[in-house]
């Protein structure tokens, strides 16, 4: 009885919960099907749907979209520099503190995580006045040197933790062969560490994928802004497309929905790892 009662209420849970998160999807899919005439119908489904939506978007024959292939390769390019650029950052620090036990490496790492007691929105305008100090104003690698600064404090905190987790005896075991220190990172660290780097990788790519505010901020260019602030465009005029506007935001959702549906174990295991001490 007391497992069925247990059933009965995760299934009362669980069924809102899951309606509440594919709502909005559903409403996505239904106007980027529907034609103008037909997005605000009511109906549970369009009566005549339609991919000319996507047409659209994908030639570029809308005013707000003319930039679109140019906004989405800004996305891509913004997205990738910053997952790379934070494990490379990462990578070398945790190794650092963790294995090769550089003095005060704690310090800084503890430090750098206490950025995060600030919420991000705060230090925008900060981080703004330093770009424009240094001319990085309305320049991707601004954006990507913005978003790095996000991303590495934790990337360095999960990677560190992950590094702690490997057996010690390999390290002395590949010095005592003559490994240098180079070596030990490139042939003992880097490949157990393969789960925790995907993982940290895709959150970062995603952290910059997803971004809005920074963006919104520091890149102007209608060519070089990222879809995320595009999207928001459509919404300037009285009457938007939210036909296109959903459209674009359908493709806009498919390369994160593949990022982490490719790498999802290794999102699980990775960000975990190290997590609880033995």
């Amino acid at each position: 009885m007391r497992r069925f009662l247990n059933e009965a209420g995760l299934w009362l849970i669980g069924i809102p919960v899951f309606l509440w998160t594919v709502l909005p999807i559903y409403h996505m899919v239904l106007f980027a099907l529907s034609s103008k005439d037909s997005a605000f119908s009511g109906r549970l489904w369009p009566e005549n749907p339609t991919l000319r939506n996507f047409e659209i978007v994908l030639r570029q024959q809308h005013f707000y979209l003319h930039d679109f292939w140019s906004q989405l390769g800004s996305s891509v390019l913004i997205a990738a520099a910053t997952g790379f650029f934070t494990l490379l950052i990462a990578t070398a620090a945790a190794f650092a503190i963790s294995r090769l036990r550089v003095k005060g490496g704690r310090w800084v790492m503890n430090a750098a995580l206490f950025t995060y007691f600030i919420p991000a929105a705060f230090l925008a305008v900060p981080m703004y006045k330093t770009l424009g100090l240094y001319g990085l104003l309305n320049n991707r690698w601004g954006m990507i040197i913005a978003m790095v600064t996000l991303a590495a404090p934790y990337a360095i905190w999960v990677l560190k933790q992950a590094s702690d987790k490997l057996p010690a005896e390999l390290d002395e075991a590949a010095i005592m062969d003559g490994a240098t220190a180079m070596q030990l990172f490139r042939l003992v660290y880097l490949p157990l560490m393969v789960p925790s780097l995907v993982a940290i990788g895709v959150y970062a790519v995603l952290l910059a994928w997803n971004e809005y505010l920074y963006a919104f901020l520091i890149l102007s260019n209608e060519k070089d802004i990222t879809l995320a602030v595009a999207l928001g465009l459509f919404l300037s005029a009285d009457d938007s497309p939210w036909e296109l506007l959903m459209a674009t935001g359908f493709l806009y959702a498919l390369p994160p929905a593949v990022i982490y549906y490719v790498f999802k174990r290794y999102m699980v295991s990775g960000l975990t790892a190290g997590a609880v001490k033995s």
